[in-house]
């Protein structure tokens, strides 16, 4: 056996097992021939090219952008923001009446790269991800911060505080893989297409899940029966705006309908609502009168132009505006100073640190801090608050229709770097908080002296409330998804924010990248509104992939050309939103946009259309030339120079009769979804035609599809944009389906479910992983026939399958309702062989507690020779080992004791011990290792499969070679014989594409191209067009189109005339013999190679079996669990089933005889079983009589309560009842039995 080495250069040194094969072979040395032997040589041929040319990941990197560029503007600008926005806190010494001032000024905190602990020596290693994960560590580096000390108007004074551990994502720029090519990426022992976008915590990977927000600074008219319960006098509508400050922190405001005419405005503070009469805020805000009020809130209603398209005021809105006039007039509030003065009086008592404070100061900080938080300016928080209110009164008068908040035009997602942000800044404030507490109690503490004025003292008492703290928070928040937060950060869940990335195969892997999930709250809803699939989302959200059951519309996931907006431009630099915004509005004014400015009132629609630009009313434009206005502004966001952003929203809702409330909204903010499409109304001499658009904007917009024609258009709306390529609007594991569109829809969406459950060529760095359970495919091959997608994101690194000759024939009977018959000696070959590694992680620290740690070793034990065949000198197990159910395969000395502890192997089946690696970082001796056992898991009865088109089925036989049909025309036999019912009812037509396409693919020696909507897109799509976003969709089957472009050739003519060309059947059909009587099959059967899948789920991880075992100690029933060796719950509706059967002695066998059988001893005379003891006879000398047992005294059973044992009977009786008298004597209710004999009595 080969031993285990110790390299000094990495923490974690491993011994690979000799058996261990490189990349996609791993443990049996088998050279598998497949049955589609005929394709080896032009593979081999394609091999060598591909070898040339290394393969490029940047399509890849694209689907996990979104992760670490939020995670990078975090780390690198986004904390230092928000650490200038966390609020001071200051102490006042009553004594000397000195003030401490403690704020975080404006210096940069510190994130360090992750490096090893060490207590020696100055030098600092890097710590890698490869050995976080086999270590079982947390990927974090130190997060330093400077905390000023300001007494009164002296000097600042800096202190650096170390706020402990911070997690780093991978692939971001504290990360030390960043930059790194393939070549650097395997040397770190990573995958050489390592992506990056998740966080290494206690060696799991753990990924931030993307939830939908409202979107950012909009606000949306809503209708909900929850907004009248508010008080008495609601009404049911309000407009809602969810402001968000540069730091990422949110505010949502609500602007309540009253059923007399007025409104309120609501915000929380402190987990309380506030609501706030709307004509005090207006007045707080801006140096105003109820004149002025009056005028600007009529301003959208005009008499002449009452009914006309667009017109969303109507005669109502001057008498409301009066009422909310007329209601500061009754609070006797005319001037802005009283308004400030009413508002400082109410909100002293709940504002922190502002107890002392004037009441205009505690007025201007509620406005500044809840009052659309995302404006700075006082008057333009009042034009958005007019703006608001109209409307909401348009919305209460029905001129306009409310918002749907489940449409993605209303959404945004919540980026890694943004959660991990805010929920910093809270923590942050709790420090702040708590130390300022501290202090305050050790001065007023009357037994101590605390001298106040000693920086050193004061730092003492912050210490009790550690800042290492911090760094903590996050790593937990990030390890277990939960928000541990009093106020809730104004997010709509507090739990599930981080799911674990399964690395089951690479799909699924990408998948946990690319899902938006709508949010916790809306799972347990009963409603189907939130679930549905709106038309909205076209092309931002894939309409397959989507799990079904429970998580069905909720969990979605992004379509494959989906992006989301950062901070970022597409060279990486920094965006600067003040001079992007600036030059947005100097465009608008240049077309002709009046920009808003302090008492100017301006006409409302349908004249003039106010601008909002994120969140801010910038100005209004004439409704006749706004639409020139939108198309310049989108022909500036195609040229580089303009200064205009690349991923503007020009959200043009045009006029209409009660439709959306009208205006022209424009978004420069990130986390929003963009997607592209192809301008064509844009000059064909400019180079860029590719137009970033969004969710907002699209429904407003005229987009042709290739294939849609003019769309039922007409001529008076023409087309102004245009698809790229219709497969954009799928996801990435949606478009590896070949020709999906030739497949019933739910059939694709089964098959996205599918292909995140085979097992697949998990990891090619699996030496340097420790994973709990690894599935792994011995044997993959690359598909025949597969999409552009498939190229386009390499997933030939991580392939999922093998191409399998399928033969669909009704042979055996062994192949009803989707089972399948598997040639054995296909799988003898290898065919979908596979294995299961489990990694066990043995840490002596951590089993010892404090006190045991430096006495335990990994040693075995010299006295017991028994276990050396088994376990080597070092307390370990030998590489290659095979160890049986109850071996032990770990030996553990404790010098104290000088006992050896052995491990054992659980289970029920025998493994190979595969891999171990030792953790030589700390101590002399070793302390922790992982030990990686193999389960091989060849294909059984009962395992299951799939094609790519969600025909899954089981194996039914495993049939040798000799008895499988074989082809007349070449002799081959089958891998796999599927029953020809399950095509027609399920409709999937590509899988019989399929077969015919590989038939000729692989006589052709070429792969085939099978993108889905190929055929339609091939008439319209302009080669050098279509080469923008590497979607080059050109048939590699079809080599005669070019001469004949007179006949309409659909695609089976295509693939059946390649495969005529090679002397075989049109329709790929072939004549079939019999393998069992050697005569021809009466039909000609459908025959072709299909690329199949082997999924998960295997008969050997499921079974379950028990005749005797463990039993509950309370009630003595048989436990519960496989891996406890438990039995399956007979529970009610079972009984009551064999009770309709009449079979009363199955099912006293079932729930008395095999499950809790007791006889108790009952007293006839009290009827108790309770009272019943058993008296032990004295021992008496009895002489053994030579040959005979020894005789047994009689039992006695004497009725403690009677004090007799006369009327003693014994009953069989489930032992649960026993337990029942027992908890019921408990309770002081005595339960007695009345016996009789027979059954009639």
């Amino acid at each position: 056996m080969p031993s285990k080495t110790t390299s000094a250069a990495s923490t974690i040194t491993t011994a690979s097992a000799a058996t261990n094969m490189t990349n996609t072979t791993a443990s049996a040395a088998t050279t598998t021939t497949s049955t589609t032997a005929f394709t080896d040589a032009t593979r081999r041929k394609r091999k060598v090219s591909r070898k040339m040319a290394p393969p490029d990941f940047e399509a890849l990197r694209e689907l996990f952008r979104h992760h670490i560029e939020s995670f990078d503007h975090a780390v690198e600008y986004g904390l230092e923001t928000m650490f200038r926005s966390i609020k001071p806190v200051e102490i006042v010494d009553p004594v000397s009446k000195k003030t401490l001032r403690i704020s975080f000024g404006d210096s940069k905190p510190d994130i360090f790269p992750p490096q090893k602990e060490r207590n020696s020596g100055k030098m600092q290693d890097a710590l890698y991800p490869f050995e976080c994960r086999q270590a079982k560590m947390s990927y974090t580096g130190k997060f330093m911060a400077d905390v000023c000390f300001q007494y009164g108007e002296g000097p600042v004074i800096r202190e650096k505080f170390n706020f402990g551990p911070f997690p780093i994502m991978l692939m971001s720029k504290r990360c030390h893989l960043r930059g790194a090519d393939p070549q650097k990426l395997v040397s770190c022992k990573e995958e050489s297409s390592e992506m990056g976008g998740y966080f290494i915590l206690n060696g799991l990977e753990r990924v931030v899940r993307l939830v939908i927000m409202p979107k950012r600074n909009y606000p949306m008219s809503m209708v909900r029966n929850s907004f009248r319960d508010r008080r008495e006098g609601y009404s049911d509508k309000a407009v809602v705006i969810r402001c968000v400050r540069e730091d990422q922190s949110g505010v949502t405001v609500k602007l309540y309908y009253l059923n007399n005419g007025s409104a309120r405005l609501g915000f929380w503070i402190q987990g309380r609502e506030y609501l706030l009469p709307v004509g005090v805020v207006l007045m707080a805000l801006a140096d105003t009168n109820g004149h002025e009020i009056y005028k600007s809130l009529t301003s959208c209603y005009d008499e002449n132009l009452k009914g006309s398209k667009g017109c969303v005021g109507t005669h109502l809105v001057g008498e409301r505006a009066l009422i909310i006039v007329n209601e500061l007039t009754d609070l006797s509030l005319l001037k802005r100073s009283q308004c400030l003065q009413h508002l400082g009086e109410h909100f002293q008592p709940v504002m922190d640190g502002l107890e002392d404070k004037s009441f205009s100061v505690v007025a201007d900080a509620v406005l500044k801090d809840y009052i659309f938080v995302h404006l700075d300016n006082n008057q333009d928080k009042f034009n958005l608050l007019i703006f608001m209110l109209q409307k909401l009164f348009s919305l209460v008068d029905h001129t306009s229709v409310p918002d749907n908040p489940d449409s993605l035009q209303n959404q945004e997602v919540l980026l890694p770097g943004h959660l991990i942000t805010i929920y910093l800044k809270e923590k942050l404030q709790d420090w702040l908080q708590k130390a300022r507490e501290l202090l305050l109690e050790e001065i007023n503490s009357e037994s101590k002296s605390f001298d106040f004025n000693s920086l050193a003292k004061v730092k003492e008492v912050m210490k009790k409330n550690p800042s290492g703290q911090i760094g903590s928070a996050v790593e937990n928040m990030l390890k277990t998804g939960r928000l541990v937060t009093q106020s809730g950060l104004d997010l709509q869940q507090r739990a599930g924010m981080t799911v674990q990335a399964e690395r089951l195969n690479f799909l699924r892997f990408v998948s946990h990248f690319r899902a938006v999930h709508r949010g916790a709250s809306f799972a347990g809803l009963r409603t189907t509104s939130v679930r549905k699939l709106l038309p909205e989302s076209w092309g931002f959200l894939c309409p397959v992939h989507t799990p079904d059951g429970e998580p069905c519309g909720l969990l979605n996931h992004m379509a494959c050309n989906c992006r989301i907006t950062s901070y970022y431009d597409s060279q990486g630099n920094v965006r600067d939103f003040f001079k992007m915004r600036m030059s947005v509005l100097n465009v608008l004014v240049g077309v002709g946009m009046t920009p808003s400015l302090p008492k100017l009132v301006e006409a409302g629609p349908p004249k003039v259309l106010s601008v909002v630009l994120d969140g801010r009313v910038v100005g209004s434009i004439p409704s006749d030339i706004a639409e020139k206005a939108v198309c310049h502004l989108r022909r500036l966001k195609l040229s580089a120079t303009s200064g205009i952003p690349v991923d503007l929203e020009v959200g043009y809702v045009p006029l209409s009769m009660s439709g959306a409330y009208p205006g022209l909204f424009l978004f420069t903010s990130p986390s929003r979804f963009v997607r592209p499409v192809r301008n064509i109304s844009v000059p064909a001499e400019e180079t860029n035609h590719i137009e970033l658009i969004g969710p907002f904007e699209q429904v407003y917009m005229e987009i042709r599809i290739e294939d849609g024609g003019d769309g039922g258009r007409g001529n008076n709306s023409p087309a102004t944009h245009e698809e790229i390529h219709p497969t954009g609007i799928l996801s990435v594991v949606a478009n590896l389906t070949p020709w999906s569109d030739h497949n019933q829809s739910p059939r694709n969406m089964y098959q996205c479910q599918m292909a995140k459950q085979t097992m697949a060529f998990s990891s090619q760095t699996i030496n340097c992983r420790a994973d709990q359970k690894v599935y792994h495919l011995q044997t993959p091959q690359t598909p025949i026939v597969r999409t552009k997608t498939y190229e386009k994101y390499n997933i030939d690194e991580f392939p999922l399958g093998t191409n399998a000759i399928v033969a669909v024939l009704a042979y055996s009977g062994y192949d009803m309702e989707d089972a399948m018959v598997l040639n054995k000696s296909s799988v003898d070959r290898g065919m979908f062989h596979g294995q299961i590694y489990q990694t066990e992680t043995i840490d002596l620290a951590e089993q010892g507690g404090k006190s045991a740690k430096t006495h335990r070793m990994f040693r075995r034990s010299n006295l017991d020779k028994s276990v050396s065949s088994l376990i080597d000198s070092d307390g370990l197990p030998y590489v290659g080992q095979t160890l049986n159910p109850g071996d032990p395969y770990c030996s553990v000395y404790d010098e104290i004791t000088s006992s050896t502890k052995l491990t054992r192997l659980k289970g029920s089946e025998p493994v190979i011990v595969d891999y171990v690696a030792v953790d030589v970082k700390k101590r002399k001796q070793l302390q922790k290792v992982n030990i990686r056992f193999r389960r091989s898991r060849n294909p059984i009865i009962g395992d299951k499969f799939s094609s790519r088109h969600g025909q899954k089925g089981v194996c039914s036989q495993l049939w040798p070679d000799v008895d499988m049909p074989f082809s007349g025309h070449s002799g081959m036999r089958p891998d796999l014989i599927i029953n020809p019912h399950a095509f027609p009812s399920r409709m999937t037509i590509a899988m019989l594409l399929e077969s015919i396409a590989a038939k000729g693919g692989s006589l052709d020696g070429q792969f085939v191209n099978a993108t889905p909507f190929y055929s339609t897109a091939k008439k319209g799509t302009k080669e050098s067009e279509s080469e923008v976003l590497n979607a080059t969709y050109s048939s590699s089957v079809k080599k005669a189109s070019e001469e004949s472009e007179s006949k309409p050739d659909t695609l089976v003519d295509e693939l059946g005339s390649m495969l005529a060309s090679y002397g075989f059947n049109y329709h790929g059909l072939e004549v079939l013999y019999s393998g069992v009587y050697g005569t021809e099959l009466t039909c000609e059967i459908f025959i072709g190679p299909v690329y199949y899948q082997r999924l998960r789920h295997m008969v050997s991880d499921k079974y379950q079996v028990r005749s005797t075992g463990t039993i509950d100690q309370v009630t003595r029933q048989p436990i519960k669990g496989r891996k406890r060796g438990g039995g399956i719950r007979f529970g009610e509706m079972e009984r009551d089933s064999l009770l309709a059967h009449g079979a009363a002695y199955l099912l006293h066998d079932r729930l008395h005889t095999c499950s809790d059988h007791h006889i108790a001893d009952v007293c006839s005379l009290c009827g108790s079983i309770l009272t019943t003891s058993i008296i032990q006879p004295q021992k008496r000398a009895v002489r053994a009589i030579g040959g005979l047992p020894p005789s047994r005294a009689p039992k006695k059973v004497i009725c403690t309560a009677c004090k007799s044992s006369k009327g003693m009977e014994t009953v069989a009786m489930p032992y649960v009842f026993r337990y029942l008298a027992a908890e019921l004597a408990a309770m002081n209710i005595k339960m007695t039995l009345q016996l009789s004999n027979g059954a009639g009595a």
